[in-house]
């Protein structure tokens, strides 16, 4: 046996949702006393991969002499971290004494945590790595079974799933081949079980239904002001029922990131549902944005392409909710550490809820408010004006009466609101379908809304008149002409008129009721 040997495999680590190839490059040689040290600024998680791999090989049964291993991570100058080396640090070590051609290893990309006893274990973000090995001209990426189907996603790629370190082994030497995962991703889609929850459910609240499902058809941002037991988190819960199906693309961009956080449920290739997200109002800022030395997503991306519900508004951290600033304009977030800076998908809805004031009633007509005047100013300040002016539809959600909940009728289904919601929708892409940053009436911008929001000049005049008489912002004042747009467009209204206006003005006027008294 040569007193040196060198051999080399190829692996990925994740960075923000994307991922980049990593060569593990292993070296032993006959050096007095045996070690093994990782280099390439391998993370904990990394550093003790030297034990489960060499508990692993010696499981397997394969025998390895007594050796200084040296293992890199190259390129060595950006953080790795995770379990997913434990597989080509392996499978490295076996090709350098001899165990696998060097060949075998040129066009194979390798990713897996191992078990002691050299079993594979799942590891997080296979959907962008596959990605990554596809464009990086791999023919052949080998995961663990479990993230079989996640990986499977990508065309352009064999995919190869395990169970052991065996098998890989066995594959590689060209004994038993692993079989191709074949997967059809429209079937996956289709086959994503229905919301147990269904808008039927609300008793009463008919104009908020009604501004939930405009909310739905244009992608806008909503707040809900309402004594407790109002139905307010009813109405939230309910309004991923009523969004457009996830399209192919939406579907894969949810899972990346799903992928990456290590949020995608077992079992489950793939996010074919709109994500909704409820966070307690005890989260950090981090948290909720995404962060943490090495950074992760936070809530904001996880609601990707869905919802995310924050539940009793004013109770959160003022400095939480202002970092809701850049992704509700922008479509992102961005984190940026001394070494590193990551950027995460952030185009969701949001939907928040408030009581009226500190106990709850003062908009209750059945019981009496508590509340002083300067109490409830306190209250409702904690919500910045800046923040109310990036939601585009404000409602009062009444409390129900007992003839409403006693009624044995039940209001018009998910799928029927979703139906109109879709139709909707469809109208926004065909107008937009030359427009590569419009994807539904809440994200034009400022020009945008001269070409494709024409007022009428009754309407113009109604508008100005509302926004002095209210004292609303220049930002409130798009917002109406984006949610009227909607409105017209849920009418099979080509243009925007009076009373498409009209009704957005209702929309706004709760804020400056509430919040200026």
């Amino acid at each position: 046996m040569p007193a040196a040997l060198l051999a080399h495999s190829y692996s990925a680590a994740v960075l923000g949702v994307d991922a980049y190839v990593v060569q593990v490059e292993c070296h032993l040689d006959n050096v007095v006393p045996p070690s093994f040290t990782t280099v390439g600024l391998p993370e904990g998680a990394v550093r003790e991969s030297k034990e489960r791999v060499m508990a692993a090989l010696k499981n397997t049964g394969f025998r390895i002499p007594q050796k200084r291993t040296t293992v890199n991570l190259a390129p060595a100058h950006i953080r790795k971290e995770g379990t997913a080396f434990d597989l080509p640090i392996a499978i490295g070590i076996l090709c350098a004494l001899g165990h696998l051609p060097q060949e075998s290893l040129e066009k194979t990309l390798l990713v897996g945590e191992l078990g002691l006893d050299g079993t594979l274990r799942s590891v997080m973000g296979a959907l962008p790595i596959a990605v990554t090995a596809r464009d990086g001209q791999f023919r052949t990426l080998v995961v663990p079974r479990e993230n079989g189907e996640e990986a499977g996603l990508v065309d352009g790629i064999g995919v190869c799933a395990a169970a052991s370190l065996q098998e890989v082994v066995a594959h590689l030497t060209g004994n038993r081949p692993l079989a191709t995962v074949q997967v059809d991703r429209q079937k996956m889609l289709r086959q994503v079980h229905a919301s147990p929850i269904d808008f039927s459910d609300v008793k009463g609240q008919e104009q908020a239904k009604r501004a939930m499902e405009v909310a739905a058809a244009g992608g806008h941002n909503a707040i809900m002001v309402g004594p407790p037991g109002s139905g307010k988190t009813m109405l939230a819960q309910r309004l991923a029922t009523i969004l457009p199906a996830m399209r192919l693309e939406e579907a894969l961009e949810t899972t990346k990131i799903h992928s990456v956080a290590g949020q995608l449920p077992p079992g489950q290739g793939i996010i074919g549902s709109r994500p909704f997200r409820s966070p307690h109002h005890t989260i950090s800022d981090a948290g909720l944005i995404g962060g943490g030395t090495v950074p992760r997503p936070g809530e904001v991306s996880l609601a990707h392409h869905g919802v995310l519900f924050l539940d009793e508004l004013p109770e959160f951290k003022k400095n939480v909710l202002e970092v809701l600033r850049q992704p509700l304009e922008g479509g992102d977030v961005t984190i940026a550490r001394a070494k590193v800076s990551v950027t995460y998908p952030a185009r969701f809805m949001l939907v928040a809820a408030m009581n009226p004031c500190p106990c709850g009633y003062a908009t209750d007509p059945r019981n009496e408010c508590s509340c002083t005047p300067p109490s409830i100013q306190r209250y409702m300040s904690r919500v910045s004006g800046p923040l109310l002016d990036r939601i585009d539809i404000h409602i009062e959600v009444p409390a129900v009466v007992v003839e409403e909940l006693a009624s044995k009728s039940q209001g018009e289904s998910s799928r029927t609101i979703r139906t109109r919601v879709e139709a909707a929708r469809a109208t926004q892409q065909e107008r937009y379908r030359d427009a590569e940053h419009l994807f539904a009436n809440a994200h034009l911008g400022s020009k945008d809304l001269q070409r494709f929001c024409p007022l009428p000049a009754e309407g113009q005049a109604l508008l100005t008149s509302a926004i002095t008489r209210l004292g609303l912002s220049a930002r409130a004042y798009d917002r109406i002409i984006k949610v009227s747009r909607t409105i017209a467009d849920l009418a099979g209204e080509a243009n925007i008129a009076t009373q498409h206006l009209a009704e957005a003005i209702q929309y706004r006027s709760l804020d400056r009721q509430l919040w200026l008294g």
